[in-house]
This record gives structure tokens, sequence and C-alpha cells, in this order.
């Protein structure tokens, strides 16, 4: 409990400000190449649920162009996202604006991955659970299956996180995320639809 409320928050902001710094050349970079490319914002904004449901606006770099059709409606997905961002996605470099978020106190580097607000009715009590700590940029369901496993397991297992979170656990899930990320495996979804 004392890890959970005063040294994790403490960890998350630390890591977060330094992997800013680190990365700040980089986010230059990728920012710059997204304005020319998307011909608009190089970030995506989105509102999420936060911790207790509250919601807050998830920073991400923008994957995908704003092509419409001649009606004006936005094209599919597919034909929107673009090369640069196939690579920022694969290599999970559009998670990066997200240090902001954690700097804002909306998230953490572990915990829950923030789903769609319309889900949140969706929920029942015990999955509901995986809203009692702040969501984070990685967890315990994305080293443990991503996209090979369903919505049902990964709340099973944000829920079993959050009954269990501990410094030796996050660390353990960072590792596994870092290894994960070299081996390029799966990319974190956020965006589908509520299976039951």
């Amino acid at each position: 409990m004392i890890y959970q409320r005063f040294l994790k928050p403490v960890l998350d902001i630390t890591l977060a400000a330094f992997l800013l710094l680190v990365l700040s050349p980089l986010f230059i970079i990728i920012s710059l190449i997204l304005v020319f490319v998307n011909r608009g914002s190089p970030f995506f904004l989105q509102t999420r649920p936060g911790q207790h449901g509250k919601p807050f606006r998830i920073i991400k770099f923008k994957t995908m162009n704003d092509r419409r059709d001649k009606e004006g409606i936005l094209l599919p997905d597919t034909k929107r996202l673009t090369k640069i961002g196939i690579l920022l996605r694969k290599t999970s470099l559009d998670e990066i604006p997200q240090l902001i978020n954690i700097l804002k106190g909306e998230l953490s580097i572990v915990g829950p991955r923030p789903l769609l607000m319309q889900y949140l009715p969706h929920y029942n009590e015990d999955q509901s659970q995986r809203h009692l700590v702040k969501p984070g940029i990685t967890g315990w369901a994305q080293v443990n299956g991503r996209q090979s496993i369903s919505f049902i397991q990964r709340f099973e297992l944000d829920v079993w996180y959050v009954k269990n979170i501990s410094f030796k656990l996050d660390v353990k899930i960072l590792v596994m995320t870092f290894a994960n990320a070299f081996k390029s495996r799966g990319i974190i979804e956020d965006e589908v639809p509520w299976k039951k």
C-alpha cells in the first residue's frame, strides 16, 4: 500500500521526466516529420477514463492523417494510416507523448491500459476494479498476450494486477515490455469493438 500510494507516483514522475529529457531529440524529430506528413498536428488526443473513471485526454503521436472522401467523411483507418505511422506503432514510439500524461498525474508507467469512455457501462463489478488505480502505458495484460487474448482475459489480468501491485511486479512488467518491444511483438490496440 505504501508503494502504491507514495513511492509509485514518485517513481513515475522521476522516470517520465528522465525519459522525456533523454528522448527529447527523438520527440522533436518525430513531431516535425508528422507535421509535414499529416499536414497538421503531430499529436492525437482522445478522452479516456482514468483512475476512478475520471476522464482525461491521452496524448499520442498521430499515426493517421485526416484524409476524407468527397462527402467529407473520414476514410477508413487502413487508408489513413501513414508509413511513418506504421513504424511508430510497430516500435511503440507513438506512446512517447504519454510521458506528458504521467507528469500531469493522469497516467502511470505501469497499469491497466486506458480504453474508450463508451466501454465504462459494460464493465461488471469485478472488471470495474481496473479503474481503482491509474491507467498505464504498459501493463500486465500487455506483456501477457496483447491482441492474442480476449478482452475478458485482459480484464482478468488487469484486475489481478490491481490486487497484486508491488515494486517487484512493476519492474518485471517493465523488463517484459522492453523484451517484447525488441522482439516486435504485436501492437497495443485500444480502439477495438467491445467483446462479451
